[in-house]
């Protein structure tokens, strides 16, 4: 017996069972959620006060009445569900309650039974909540969800757009400064030298950027379905697409079996595309080497990119996922900051995460998941 266990014969009663059962009355009537004790047929015998609050209604106005009164279907909303007590100890549900005033409110609704110890049911105990804050919240947040759903596919489209359109008049400079740089380099003095290389160089990285940000606004915009895709497959594919940086670095790739999932292919490819290429690109003084692999853990598979480059700080863990964040500077590794944005957007469009566990000149390994249910 715990220490306010109480009992069963009323003759055996002592002062301390007393203060118990007062200290029981004092939790029930301070409760948070509105309680009606009835008997078996939903006669109101106790109530405490934040029933009261909710309701309007005193102890005068319902002991001795039926729940039925509660409710703003009436006495039928009480009958469906006082039969579904019978099998279960408890029955829950979202309905309308009517006040003493004749107002309304949505409540959250718990009936639970009481039982003997012939196992037969004597009380009923009504819970209820008024949730009218909690549903204009949830009403908020679903229009809130659809109108950022509807910024971000405008953003999508605008950024697509504009890298798209940007494309021809870039193209048009680069070239143009390209073709000054090889007619009159050495023509002209040393300032006009140097602002040529600048220009070919702004130009030329200005493309780049212009390229990836194309590639990220087509994860949403430019995406395919889904398909039934072998990931050893889309491996070689990025393998392919990396062979020259692949044997200029003298890189060695080692890969494990790979599930096959639901997936898509271009996507998926990319994906190992621009991990397996930081890796490569991020090598220290010793040749890189880079391991891939999947193991099924629960309802996802999780993928790794591992490898034995510079490593990276903690501190920058999260940071490196965001749009242009660089670690580096571009004379010391090139690229425009884009290309893990990329990746964690393909991650999170299959429904799966992206993380990095690393030490300074140690390696760095990127995981990401892509849950069972699409595979």
């Amino acid at each position: 017996m715990n220490n306010f266990d109480i009992p069963h014969s009323p003759d055996v009663y002592s002062q301390t069972d007393l203060v118990k059962l007062q200290i029981f009355e004092k939790i029930l009537k301070g409760n948070v959620e509105a309680i009606a004790i009835t008997d078996s047929y939903g006669n109101i015998e106790w109530i405490n006060n934040t029933f009261s609050t909710l309701t309007g209604y005193g102890e005068t106005d319902v002991l001795g009445k039926n729940l039925g009164l509660l409710f703003a279907g009436g006495q039928k909303v009480y009958e469906s569900m006082r039969p579904k007590l019978n099998e279960a100890n408890h029955h829950e549900d979202e309905t309308w309650m009517r006040c003493k005033d004749g107002n309304e409110f949505p409540a959250e609704v718990t009936l639970s039974a009481v039982r003997c110890d012939a196992d037969m049911i004597t009380h009923h105990v009504l819970e209820f909540s008024d949730i009218t804050e909690f549903l204009h919240a949830q009403i908020e947040l679903v229009q809130r969800t659809k109108e950022l759903s509807r910024s971000n596919q405008e953003l999508e489209q605008f950024a697509y757009v504009a890298s798209h359109d940007l494309q021809e008049p870039l193209r048009m400079v680069a070239s143009y400064t390209q073709l000054i740089a090889q007619r009159y380099r050495g023509k002209l003095d040393a300032d006009a030298d140097e602002f040529i290389n600048y220009a070919v160089d702004g130009a030329t990285r200005m493309q780049a950027i212009i390229n990836d940000l194309l590639a990220l606004s087509r994860v949403s915009t430019r995406s395919a379905t889904f398909s039934r895709v072998d990931a050893k497959q889309a491996l070689n594919k990025a393998l392919a697409n990396l062979r020259l940086i692949t044997v200029e670095t003298g890189a060695t790739i080692v890969c494990d079996s790979l599930p096959e999932l639901n997936a898509d292919v271009s996507q998926l490819t990319q994906l190992f595309q621009n991990l397996i290429g930081n890796a490569i690109k991020f090598h220290g003084s010793s040749p890189p080497r880079v391991e891939i692999g999947a193991e099924r853990k629960n309802e996802e598979w999780i993928f790794h990119v591992r490898d034995n480059g510079i490593g990276i700080e903690p501190e920058y863990f999260e940071r490196i996922f965001l749009l242009f964040h660089r670690l580096h500077t571009r004379k010391e590794y090139p690229g425009t900051g884009i290309g893990l944005t990329i990746c964690k957007k393909i991650v999170e469009r299959h429904g799966g995460r992206i993380w990095i566990e690393s030490e300074p000149e140690k390696g760095t390994t990127f995981y990401f998941t892509i849950p069972i249910a699409l595979s």
